[in-house]
């Protein structure tokens, strides 16, 4: 573990990831005028009203949709920031941009830059997982480029229940404990070995190889640690019922015992979100398996006084048109979606920036993805434009500078208490 140059006001952070491209105009971004003129022709298309209310929450009175009630006790701790934008409505270049700040290439993910800059509280699990029920997704949505093996993200695909199935190899049937000490023991010198001839050979890349040297160890150790933290079996069966017995119940309560044992960044993914058609039954479907999961870990996260100084973030890869596209669905829109943050020193009870009267653009207070990342760094301790890793001759960050946005990210100062 290492201490941020700043004063942190989290330090831990959990992703929720609505893969697919949730609908921000019938979850987070009430629009009253699309509304009332449903069915009215836009273009060659009809646009279409939503068919969720939009209560208020809390004290607050925070809008967002009916079919978030358990995030609803919570509404006066979150931050909507209604006016995000990015730069491609194309499912991978737009989950490539939420995770890594770029569209295209192989750059570090948020995760694996978190873990650069803070190291891990635990060193007996992997200091940054990811996991969805099923197949991953493209690797480098959580891989560590250029940055140090030692930072890249570890997969879990938590549809498995089974503690061998979720983590191969967990143990080994071959050798003992005492026996896998002894043969790590001999690797390791047989790799100092290969270290100081290579070194006077001026040929090794000493990053690569104590990668591999930490993977080995951290395997090792994971053996009993990651056993304990991935079994849930022993959580109390209300507990389970609270959040869900499904896949997302499921890991979120993985997700909630990871943040406990010292894990520094978690991402949990739901699949699902394309919705073309049918947004009335699959989002209300989508949320249903969500929802009370969310509700149930900001409740323990609360419990355990780790609300305040954890980061919760929930994002997904664009928005959605406000015309039709197929039955009751939206078509692809990259110039407006919702972000949710809250913890983490963010303010709570909030709406910030907006769409347009349709929820077609970002028109106040525009914040690009790369702003929730600089934000993100911030809320850790960070400066963005100061965290750095130098590779091929320049310095790179995760807010990056572009062409399209010259000065990189910008810390949304509107939302951070």
């Amino acid at each position: 573990p290492k201490q941020p140059p700043q004063t942190p006001k989290a330090k831990r952070v959990l992703n929720i990831f609505l893969k697919g491209a949730a609908p921000h105009m019938d979850l987070w971004d009430p629009k009253p005028e699309l509304n009332a003129n449903g069915g009215k022709a836009q273009g060659n298309k009809r646009l279409l009203a939503s068919p969720f209310k939009f209560p208020k929450y809390g004290k607050s009175g925070l809008q967002f949709s009916e079919i978030w009630p358990n995030l609803g006790r919570h509404a006066d701790d979150i931050a909507i920031v209604r006016s995000t934008y990015t730069d491609l409505p194309e499912h991978n270049a737009a989950t490539l941009m939420q995770n890594t700040g770029v569209i295209t290439g192989n750059r570090p993910a948020v995760g694996s830059w978190v873990l650069y800059g803070l190291g891990t509280e635990n060193q007996n699990l992997p200091g940054f997982i990811t996991m969805k029920p099923g197949k991953a997704a493209d690797g480098r949505n959580f891989g560590n480029a250029f940055l140090p093996g030692a930072f890249q993200g570890t997969f879990v695909d938590s549809k498995k229940t089974k503690i061998e199935d979720i983590i191969k190899n967990i143990k080994s049937g071959f050798v003992t404990r005492p026996e896998q000490r002894e043969q790590l023991d001999l690797l390791y010198n047989l790799n100092e070995m290969h270290r100081h001839k290579r070194k006077a050979a001026d040929d090794l890349d000493e990053d690569d190889l104590e990668a591999r040297i930490n993977s080995f160890e951290l395997a090792f150790r994971m053996q009993t640690d990651a056993r304990e933290a991935f079994d849930i079996a022993g959580e109390k069966p209300e507990t389970a019922a609270k959040y869900g017995n499904n896949a997302q119940g499921r890991q979120m309560m993985i997700a909630r015992r990871l943040l406990e044992r010292g894990v520094r960044f978690v991402q949990v993914a739901q699949g699902g979100w394309d919705l073309h058609g049918g947004i009335a039954q699959r989002a209300k479907r989508n949320a249903d398996q969500l929802d009370p999961a969310i509700g149930a870990l900001m409740d323990d996260l609360k419990d355990r006084g780790m609300f305040e100084d954890t980061l919760i973030y929930i994002t997904s890869e664009f928005g959605r048109s406000p015309t039709e596209d197929g039955g009751g669905g939206r078509s692809h829109n990259a110039r407006g979606l919702s972000t949710v943050l809250a913890g983490g020193g963010i303010k709570g009870g909030m709406a910030y920036g907006s769409t347009d009267e349709i929820g077609a653009a970002a028109v106040e207070n525009k914040v690009h993805v790369k702003d929730i990342h600089a934000t993100v760094l911030n809320q850790l301790g960070f400066d963005h434009e100061q965290l750095t890793y130098r590779t091929g001759g320049r310095d790179f960050r995760l807010t990056q500078p572009t062409r399209t946005l010259p000065q990189g990210g910008q810390v949304v100062e509107g939302i951070v208490a």
